[in-house]
């Protein structure tokens, strides 16, 4: 999953919800509790609901995001996207 590729660890409390418990899931040596809260804390920010239920399917199935953004273009999607992962990068990282 690219929102975890080169992340850290985030302070702060634990926040739980449908990423965070797939990040978890999804066996990553990465993948702590603390980084996956972290996670869900920037999804929270910068993704609707229904992007974090789409979103969840790519933690589960990484090879899903690229068949996905190919298939059905959904632009706006993938820019609100590419905004999640770059600012869990930044804010989890550290």
């Amino acid at each position: 999953m690219v929102a975890l590729v080169a992340l850290g660890s985030c302070g702060g409390r634990r926040v739980t919800g449908d990423i965070s418990r797939a990040c978890v899931a999804s066996g990553r040596d990465a993948a702590s509790p603390a980084l996956c809260s972290c996670v869900q804390q920037v999804a929270n920010q910068t993704l609707s609901a229904s992007d974090q239920r789409r979103a969840v399917s790519f933690f589960e199935n990484p090879e899903k995001a690229q068949e996905s953004r190919v298939a059905d273009g959904t632009a706006a999607f993938w820019t609100r996207y590419r905004a999640f992962t770059e600012a869990a990068r930044a804010q989890c990282s550290r």
